[in-house]
């Protein structure tokens, strides 16, 4: 639990291989950082569709890791991802929205 000493709100994750490729988040490697650190932590690089999202919220579901959200930028202009509906979907409680 080393991050929060540094004065810091939130980490971005970016898997720099994955970024800009559409290729799917490193929900793993995002969950083990969150996991480590004390501060919420926030997913970018490869997010590419609602199974993205869905996926790193399944993660803090079944983790009870302190995942924050998910940046995303190439999807969004690519039309894979529909910002609205990722933003609702993370923030909704219910799981059974998913």
């Amino acid at each position: 639990r080393w991050a929060g000493g540094l004065g810091v709100f939130a980490i971005v994750y970016t898997d720099i291989d994955r970024d800009g490729m559409l290729s799917g988040v490193n929900v793993d490697a995002t969950v083990a950082l969150a996991e480590a650190a004390d501060v919420p932590v926030i997913a970018s690089g490869g997010v590419a569709t609602l199974d993205d999202v869905r996926a790193l919220k399944a993660a803090r579901e079944r983790s009870g890791a302190n995942l924050l959200g998910a940046i995303t930028g190439r999807a969004i202009y690519a039309g894979t991802l529909d910002f609205a509906a990722g933003q609702a979907l993370f923030d909704a409680r219910d799981s059974r929205l998913l």
